[in-house]
């Protein structure tokens, strides 16, 4: 959308010239109603790309463009000046990733998040311990390669704790801070893909429950050989490039509830970040994490 002012020699003609001071307030008068008459079209149309759009990112562009020209008055009348136009997104796009302080549609509705993932893309999880940096490669596990993908670009896990740490064993995380969040995407499973690496040092997989079919955001990053894990269908997806930043991450609470003293998974999915920071203040966190250019 873009709104345009075009000003022309606008002479006052006739047969006769009046008064010249009235002339110059004529032409002022003239001027002023153009000036409303194109504010009042940018207002309208602000409004229509608002009732059209996915969101109200074509109003704003428009109310920048209202709100850049000024008036500027002077001895012979009224003279406006319209900075450059911006052109809009076109009606009805989308952005695909969200941008900060924004959240995007796909945290509150799965369907929103459904893109097929590249072949190979790296995930790099900017934590509190340091950046963690996961390649990806679809032929691992193709449904789990997806859906990593499409949370990472909708901004699922920033602010993420790594809520149960063990040593020797696994890192894991995926539970939103928002409970809000939490109960949307719980039932928001993939289907199981065929296994076809191991879940050795530097591999990272969905965590799943004993059902079929159960994997959603959690996954962890494999501390040791834990190819046991194979025969489970736990499916890796990726590998860490580097450990030492997971490596770090605080272990000090150990198991979760109700076996350790470490968090409740129950409580994290209902009450976030909320409860997690009141309650454990030592966790590591994913700041923010994104897909590499």
């Amino acid at each position: 959308m873009r709104a345009e002012a075009f000003w022309v020699n606008d002479e006052v003609r006739g047969s006769s010239r009046k008064d010249p001071k009235q002339e110059c307030m004529l032409r002022a008068m003239k001027r002023l109603s153009l000036l409303i008459l194109v504010s009042s079209a940018v207002a309208f149309s602000a409004c229509r790309a608002r009732d059209d759009a996915p969101d109200d990112r074509a109003y704003r562009e428009a109310r920048r463009e209202a709100i850049g020209m000024r008036q500027e008055a002077t001895g012979m009348g009224v003279v406006v000046k319209a900075e450059p136009a911006r052109v809009a997104p076109a009606e009805g796009a989308r952005r695909q990733v969200a941008e900060p302080g924004e959240r995007h549609p796909g945290l509150t509705n799965p369907a929103a998040a459904a893109e097929t993932a590249p072949a190979t893309f790296a995930i790099e999880l900017n934590t509190t311990k340091g950046n963690i940096v996961i390649d990806v490669t679809r032929a691992w596990s193709p449904n789990g390669a997806d859906r990593i993908y499409n949370l990472v670009k909708i901004g699922f896990y920033n602010d993420v704790a790594f809520f149960r740490v063990l040593e020797g064993f696994m890192a894991q995380v995926g539970l939103n801070g928002d409970p809000a969040v939490n109960r949307v995407w719980r039932a928001a499973n993939i289907q199981d893909d065929e296994r076809t690496q191991s879940n050795t040092r530097g591999m990272v997989s969905f965590a799943m429950t004993n059902q079929r079919n159960s994997r959603s955001t959690q996954f962890f990053i494999n501390y040791g050989d834990n190819s046991n894990l194979d025969g489970m269908r736990f499916t890796p997806f990726g590998r860490v490039r580097d450990m030492t930043a997971a490596d770090a991450l605080y272990n000090g609470y150990g198991e979760g509830a109700p076996r350790g003293r470490g968090p409740d998974q129950s409580r994290v999915t209902r009450e976030g970040n909320t409860y997690l920071r009141a309650n454990f203040p030592e966790l590591d966190y994913i700041r923010s994490a994104r897909i590499l250019p």
